[in-house]
């Protein structure tokens, strides 16, 4: 039986250290330094990126099974994003030292390893792709079905998790609150989401996510 990743950094010779993180508190910020690599056991995290006139931008969200502050592995000193929980979460902490010595002798974790980075980027493209080419209203639906990843499932839609907000939805496509909250309430009105305390995406919403 293949071995996991969960397995693998549960093992007596891995020296990691678990944290558990509240809404809202940080992970780490932009411009630590950078000496330790993270996996998200559960919950959901943002990583967000601060220009120096003060402007933020929302850059990924994470899911459980990502790693993340990976960057430290390719001799960047400082972290060039922060990482903060959305929800109560719990990620495993890795020195970089461990994990370059574990990526070379743990094959069930460099296969795991590079299948999560791979994942990560094809979602980042799909998000530029979305950021450069779509209309807001677009893009808000686009967004909607990829964060569906992180919700819960069944016949009808998919759930979202609380922690997305009209704001963070505004702040991840580059628009306002008060423009999410209009498309918000049109697709409420054409049957591609429900809202009653939590937010429900159905699964039309993707025929007109993916039109042209």
């Amino acid at each position: 039986m293949a071995v996991g990743i969960e397995d693998i950094l549960d093992s007596s010779d891995v020296v990691k250290k678990n944290i558990d993180f509240q809404k809202n508190e940080i992970i780490f910020s932009q411009g630590d330094p950078a000496k330790a690599v993270f996996y998200l056991r559960k919950g959901l995290v943002r990583l967000s990126v601060t220009s120096r006139t003060g402007k933020q931008a929302i850059v990924e969200m994470l899911r459980t099974g990502d790693f993340f502050g990976t960057w430290c592995l390719a001799e960047h000193p400082l972290r060039m994003a922060t990482a903060t929980a959305m929800e109560r979460s719990t990620v495993c902490m890795i020195s970089k030292n461990q994990m370059r010595g574990m990526l070379n002798t743990k094959q069930g974790l460099s296969g795991g390893f590079v299948s999560s980075l791979l994942e990560k980027n094809i979602r980042m493209g799909h998000d530029l792709t979305n950021l450069l080419l779509n209309s807001t209203e677009k893009r808000l639906a686009r967004k909607l079905l990829l964060l569906s990843q992180f919700g819960t499932r069944d016949k009808t839609g998919t759930t979202l998790p609380k922690a997305v907000s009209q704001q963070l939805l505004a702040e991840m496509i580059g628009t306002t609150r008060e423009r999410v909250n209009f498309f918000m309430n049109r697709f409420k009105r054409l049957g591609f989401v429900d809202y009653n305390g939590v937010l429900k995406i159905r699964h039309s919403l993707a025929l007109f996510a993916l039109s042209e």
